[in-house]
């Protein structure tokens, strides 16, 4: 799947959503991030970037503040199961740098399991970055 984000227009305190197409390289990945922000990045449009493949789902940002859990209410009559993450602003405590991520999911398709399983994951990634992928324990 591929990620779904939005860009903020400081000047308008505007957001534009585009989308990037995932690859397994993530070197590949954040190439065609920075090449979609250069591209699309000042249309001032809530789409900004067309065609949106419908393997996409949401992450959104909220850089100016610090949380400790974000909930967002969308109703779809119980349609919508695609996961939703939100990234707040770090923090650096102890020394370490402390990111808050919230994940939500609909429980017909996920259950506290994975998502558990979702957050060591990324915990290990965050722990080893720099590494690659084949030296991260499972």
């Amino acid at each position: 799947m591929s990620p779904s984000y939005t860009i903020f227009h400081d000047d308008e305190k505007s957001f534009s959503s585009i989308w990037t197409a995932c690859s397994e390289d993530f070197a590949v990945f954040y190439g065609r991030c920075l090449d979609d922000l250069v591209q699309y990045g000042k249309i001032k449009q809530f789409f900004a970037k067309p065609d949106e493949p419908p393997n996409t789902f949401p992450i959104s940002c909220i850089p100016w503040v610090s949380f400790t859990g974000f909930n967002l209410n969308i109703y779809t009559e119980g349609t919508y199961l695609l996961p939703i993450f939100t990234i707040g602003k770090y923090v650096k405590k102890d020394g370490n740098i402390q990111l808050p991520l919230s994940v939500q999911v609909h429980h017909a398709v996920c259950d506290g399991y994975h998502v558990g399983l979702l957050f060591q994951e990324l915990q290990g990634l965050a722990e080893h970055y720099g590494s690659t992928l084949d030296d991260v324990p499972s």
